[in-house]
């Protein structure tokens, strides 16, 4: 840069008028890719908001920011940052799926980019910050942390075509690969510093297939490859979080090479777990490793026209002469806007520079920067599996009218019948059957929504049935209703063939209190589980 000042630098990292060459086609397909990855999360909300988090929900949305207004007062608007302070009604979290569903097409289609990320943003912050237990997930953190950045990185105007006259800004382009460096290290300093002997030992991966939330029958498959095999992944992944991940900071050769390494990685985890969308959000973060050159020959030909087409040569246009006040006023409404982006681009830089250190060493000075920025979830820290779990346990709910006969609550998503083929559901996100998984590894004491779930079936709620795949009882809700935990195993190639079966299990009794609906419509416990150890 010739003629070096402050106010240079800053437009150089924050004016887009002053941004990256050569990045115009991976901007292009993240935010494509963005907006599937948003139309995923609230299409998968949409038959499942009502029943997690609506009136007549496990964890009702209502309740929780009663609760809040209550404790907080007005500061609780701050810790619970969402729209249903207006209304927590049936009809409102329809609505704001339905707007984000709406946004994430037309940010697909490259309709006014950064309007579309903000109604996104809003929407998907909105059931976040009222979700509870069922929205604390890592991958949801990642999504609002890339949807903000985002609105800085998008191209301005309503139809922007390939957005060659706003490029996108130094900052906002580093921040988003500093986004994906971190999932990526970040998980693996986690492993390191989790003390988990499995990842030591190169065995974390032996039983990893059947042991996750969703497994696919891929993951079968792979689950009975050798140990030479599970070893040699577990160690790949130790080197690729902890040493290739850097490679994202190199020059244009090496990471174009991260790439091509860190791609069909994700690929392979995609088919062989189901994590939500959490992998397509990272395979679409690697995307900005890449350099229009290295995309530009393999586009299909109209595409490469058409951006062609804008790196030719344009008679110049000459503006027409505007009076000196409006000049002025233009000229401090972009000051204006360098400033609030420097301020906070760097603010999430700080706070997630902060805790990536704090993993290593905490400390306990400088942090209200931190704090402040985490109920908006936009800059997090982030350490996928961290500790591996060593048993795969599954809650079952069943109902019975007379305490002799039970009938189960069939589930969409989660193992249950031994016969039935695991599927690929990514990335699709069933949240209830997610958390039951995470359940399953507790005590019913530390998760509510398990007794929760109990009390809305034995009141017949429909909102919560619909989180089921059927229900046993279509005509009058059961009279009693239990929860038992089992154990799953994937079945052995020969078992598999003999008996035509994906899982074997064993039934371990009650994982929480048996609950009894009486006449006067009051609801009594009948029966208490035995006291036992969360599992591992």
């Amino acid at each position: 840069m010739s003629g070096w000042s402050p106010a240079s630098v800053l437009r150089w990292l924050f004016d887009p008028e002053h941004g990256a060459s050569g990045r115009l086609l991976p901007r292009w397909i993240f935010l494509r890719a963005l907006g599937l990855v948003y139309y995923s999360a609230f299409f998968s909300l949409l038959p499942q908001i009502r029943g997690l988090i609506g009136p007549h929900g496990i964890l009702p949305a209502g309740e929780y920011l009663q609760a809040l207004a209550e404790r907080f007062g007005h500061a609780g608007y701050w810790y619970a940052p969402t729209l249903l302070w207006f209304s927590s009604s049936a009809h409102m979290l329809t609505g704001i799926c339905w707007a984000g569903m709406i946004a994430s097409v037309l940010l697909v289609l490259n309709v006014w980019p950064r309007g579309m990320l903000a109604i996104c943003l809003v929407c998907f912050l909105s059931f976040v910050s009222a979700a509870q237990e069922f929205s604390a997930y890592q991958s949801d953190g990642m999504l609002l942390e890339a949807g903000f950045i985002s609105l800085f990185f998008a191209p301005a105007g309503f139809r922007p075509g390939w957005g060659e006259e706003s490029r996108p800004s130094r900052a906002s382009l580093f921040l988003l690969v500093w986004e994906c460096f971190r999932i990526y290290f970040e998980s693996g300093v986690a492993k390191i510093i989790g003390g988990d002997p499995q990842w030591r030992n190169f065995t974390a991966l032996d039983e990893y297939y059947q042991n996750g939330p969703l497994p696919t029958w891929i993951g079968w498959y792979m689950q009975h490859l050798p140990h030479w095999f599970h070893a040699a992944t577990a160690m790949g992944t130790l080197v690729l979080e902890l040493g290739l991940a850097w490679m994202m900071f190199l020059p244009r050769r090496v990471r174009t090479l991260c790439f091509l390494i860190i791609t069909p990685w994700q690929i392979g985890i995609i088919l062989s777990a189901n994590y939500t969308f959490l992998n397509y959000l990272v395979l679409a973060l690697g995307i900005l490793l890449l350099y229009d050159q290295s995309i530009l020959p393999r586009l299909p030909r109209f595409m490469k026209r058409s951006y062609l087409t804008t790196k030719e040569a344009k008679p110049l246009n000459v503006p027409a002469p505007e009076d000196k006040w409006r000049m002025r006023l233009r000229a401090q409404v972009s000051t204006l806007k360098i400033a609030v982006t420097a301020v906070m681009l760097t603010w999430i830089f700080y706070a997630t520079l902060a805790q990536m250190v704090w993993m290593v060493k905490p400390w306990p000075r400088w942090t209200t920067p931190v704090s402040a920025l985490e109920p908006f979830r936009i800059a997090n820290r982030y350490g996928l599996f961290a500790v591996m779990t060593r048993g795969r346990y599954e809650i079952e709910f069943q109902g019975s009218d007379d305490g002799q006969i039970w009938l189960v609550y069939p589930f969409r998503f989660k193992p249950q019948d031994p016969s039935k083929t695991p599927g690929i559901y990514a990335p699709y996100q069933p949240r209830f059957d997610w958390n039951l998984w995470f359940a399953s590894l507790s005590t019913w004491r530390q998760e509510p929504i398990v007794v929760r779930t109990e009390e809305s079936l034995l009141r017949g709620d429909t909102d919560v049935l619909l989180l089921f795949a059927g229900n046993p009882f279509p005509h009058s809700p059961p009279r009693q209703v239990r929860t038992v935990v089992w154990q799953y195993w994937f079945t052995t190639p020969e078992e598999k063939r003999a008996q035509r079966t994906w899982w074997r299990r064993k039934q371990l009794g009650l994982y929480a209190p048996t609950l009894e609906r009486q006449s006067d419509g009051r609801i009594a416990v009948l029966e208490w589980p035995p006291p036992t150890e969360p599992r591992e």
